[in-house]
């Protein structure tokens, strides 16, 4: 598979000359700030992958996301970061299950991007993955992320205790949205509300 397209984005396979964006988008102490912390250049190397491994055994993962639209201030051809969609590595309450989530760098933000994208995986993930739900999660302070998995249509299901975090941590609760889907296919068809 060459890619998932959207608009303004293509969603694409890791290369080797994305590893230096990444690792810089990991040590961003903004970028990062929602989560537990900031990343080595050995731990994002790492991180790709085992990204790529899951495109091996699941035939999904999460796309490094690259700029295609040529009219949009960041130029054409950038890396970003990545949009997609993996297996939740731990045991909950709600698994075993698929997330989709993003990462994206300061210069993509307030862009639409992580909407955009995700909104693409998630069609892949219903349409030829044959998921039949998708969840995403976060801290309950990464407001900017729930916005995100509203907008994707999720809802809200309480929260959780990260069960690799510790008791105490401040970063251990998290909310948990889902979208099933005949959920995803009534609000294709107009039939139910998108929270656009």
């Amino acid at each position: 598979m060459d890619g998932l397209r959207t608009e303004r984005l293509l969603l694409r396979r890791w290369q080797p000359s994305d590893a230096e964006p990444f690792a810089e988008l990991n040590g961003d102490p903004d970028v990062m700030r929602h989560m537990v912390a900031t990343m080595t250049r050995q731990q994002s190397d790492q991180l790709i992958a085992t990204i790529e491994r899951g495109f091996e055994v699941d035939g999904f993962g999460l796309w490094a996301v690259e700029v295609r639209a040529t009219d949009e201030p960041v130029p054409a051809g950038t890396f970003v970061g990545f949009v997609g969609l993996a297996r939740v590595p731990f045991e909950a309450g709600f698994t075993p299950a698929v997330e989709v989530g993003w990462r994206l760098s300061r210069q993509a933000w307030h862009r639409g991007y992580a909407t955009e994208a995700a909104r693409r995986a998630i069609a892949f993930g219903f349409t030829e993955a044959g998921l039949d739900e998708i969840v995403s999660f976060t801290i309950p302070a990464n407001e900017a992320s729930q916005a995100v998995m509203q907008r994707l249509g999720m809802v809200p299901d309480g929260t959780f205790e990260h069960p690799r975090l510790m008791d105490g941590h401040p970063k251990r609760t998290h909310v948990l949205y889902r979208l099933d889907r005949a959920t995803w296919e009534a609000q294709q068809a107009g039939d139910a509300p998108s929270r656009a």
